[in-house]
C-alpha cells in the first residue's frame, strides 16, 4: 500500500487519503477489497488517518447506486455513506479549474479528475479501483482496490 507523506510530516501524524466513487462502491457493496477500505475507515475512526472525498465523486457514487437500486435502497446506502468518517469537499471554482487541468493533461474523466485534484491538494493517497488513474503515473500514490 503506497502512502504519500508530506515533506514535513512527523511520525505519528495522520495519513491522508482521498476516496473516489469506486472506493465507496467497493466498501458498501462488499466487493473483494472491502476489507482494505474498512481498515482505512478504522484508521480514520481512530484518528490515525483523514479521508476526503470530492462532492463530485460522491454524486457519481449516488448516480451509480440509482442505476443499480431503487430510490429507497439508494437513499439507505447514501445514509450509510454519510455516516463514514470522511469529509466531503465542495467543488469550488478553484478545484473545478484544477480538475479541468488534470483532465486535459492526463485524459481522465472529469469526475475522476476531481479525485486526483483533491489528492494533490491534500498531499494524499488516492484510493480507487479505477484503472484509468494509472494514467497519472507510478509516482502518484495510490491504494489499488479490486472490485
Amino acid at each position: 500500500m503506497d502512502e504519500r507523506t508530506s515533506p514535513g510530516r512527523q511520525a505519528g501524524q495522520v495519513k491522508t487519503y482521498v476516496f473516489d466513487a469506486s472506493a465507496l462502491f467497493v466498501y458498501l457493496q462488499k466487493k473483494t477489497s472491502a476489507e482494505k477500505v474498512a481498515q482505512l475507515l478504522k484508521e480514520a475512526n481512530n484518528r490515525h488517518a483523514a479521508i476526503f472525498m470530492s462532492a463530485v465523486n460522491y454524486g457519481e457514487f449516488y448516480a451509480t447506486m440509482l442505476r443499480l437500486h431503487d430510490r429507497d435502497r439508494t437513499l439507505a446506502i447514501m445514509r450509510a455513506a454519510r455516516s463514514l468518517p470522511m469529509e466531503l469537499s465542495d467543488a469550488t471554482p478553484g478545484r473545478a479549474v484544477h480538475a479541468a487541468d488534470i483532465k486535459t493533461t492526463y485524459r481522465l474523466h472529469y469526475a475522476d479528475s476531481f479525485a486526483a485534484a483533491l489528492a494533490l491538494e491534500h498531499n494524499a493517497t488516492l484510493v480507487t479501483s479505477d484503472s484509468d488513474f494509472r494514467r497519472l503515473g507510478h509516482g502518484f500514490p495510490t491504494v489499488w482496490l479490486k472490485n
